[in-house]
């Protein structure tokens, strides 16, 4: 079992203005003259952390992270307006010709693997390799697994606590009824909501539950930020013009080096979707780590990533 790098600091973070209304937080930490590797965060919503720089090798990779859109220490927090998977997109790449990077490795877990592919599959020219983890296609079914119906039978108990908030009438669909708390005026009824939302994914993130982890979801910035955008994306189903547009247009990138790597017991995001996305995108490699949930934090998901980004490094030269 390999663990994550030492702790180490951006030797460059700036602000990036990407529209009228955005400004991206960007920092780059390791060697600014080895090949560039972009970091996605997951969420959306949920922003960029220490030890997300820590996942690779500083002397072998310039490390790209930044915040998303409404999150982290972008600007204006928690803003739903101009923000979509395709705004992102659009963001990677004026990141990609501020830095003046030709073409980078893209790594992504969770809503991370979500927008990977998306940039990936609109521009496969800029994308040298591929890390993706903990597979989300964003579909209706996923959606409704972890929202409405699969996760609650394993999870009843947190379950329960994500339901409580939203009357009988209204549980019939709990992306809509909680949306419609999270973009409330009054910021009470939006505080509640959005604990909850994020603590039900804290709590079910692992195999085991960790409470430190659950409780750091719920933190209240955070929280605002994370379930905000986060519903904001699955009420408009990620903003595809079609249920399976990722698997759909996977032919786009699949003479790129690829490495899958999934938790089999993830009740956050199934691995029936990262089994489908490696029959669509056989040579990838695919790597399916037998005693783990979600979190890219659990110890075998960790090592595996170390690894991935280390053997990338060689595959891509």
């Amino acid at each position: 079992m390999r663990d994550l790098f030492a702790p180490m600091t951006p030797y460059k973070s700036e602000f990036l203005k990407v529209s009228n209304l955005h400004t991206l937080y960007i920092e780059e930490c390791g060697n600014p003259k080895a090949p560039a590797i972009l970091f996605l965060h997951g969420g959306p919503g949920g922003g960029v952390g220490a030890d997300h720089r820590r996942f690779f090798d500083p002397q072998k990779w310039r490390i790209i992270l930044f915040d998303q859109r409404g999150c982290g220490k972008s600007t204006p927090f928690a803003e739903l307006k101009e923000n979509g998977t395709w705004e992102l997109v659009a963001d990677i790449e004026k990141i990609r010709t501020h830095l003046k990077i030709d073409h980078w490795v893209v790594f992504g877990g969770s809503w991370g693997s979500t927008l990977a592919l998306s940039y990936a599959t609109s521009h496969p020219q800029f994308v040298r390799g591929l890390i993706l983890r903990g597979i989300f296609l964003l579909r209706d079914w996923e959606i409704n697994w972890f929202y409405q119906e699969g996760t609650s039978r394993v999870f009843p108990d947190l379950w329960q606590d994500y339901l409580n908030l939203i009357p009988q009438d209204e549980q019939g669909n709990m992306v809509e009824a909680y949306y419609k708390r999270l973009t409330s005026e009054n910021k009470e009824v939006r505080r509640k909501a959005a604990k909850a939302w994020s603590s039900w994914e804290g709590g079910t993130s692992k195999l085991l539950i960790d409470k430190k982890l659950q409780d750091g979801f719920a933190e209240e910035k955070f929280a605002d930020a994370f379930a905000r955008i986060e519903c904001h994306y699955f009420i408009n189903k990620g903003f595809f013009n079609e249920t399976n547009y990722l698997i759909n247009n996977i032919h786009k990138i699949r003479h790129i080096p690829g490495i899958i790597i999934q938790g089999r017991y993830d009740l956050v995001c199934p691995m029936q979707s990262a089994f489908e996305l490696h029959r669509a995108w056989p040579e990838a490699d695919f790597i399916v780590c037998p005693e783990s949930g979600h979190s890219a934090m659990e110890r075998e998901i960790r090592s595996q990533l170390v690894t991935a980004t280390d053997r990338m490094v060689t595959i891509t030269k």
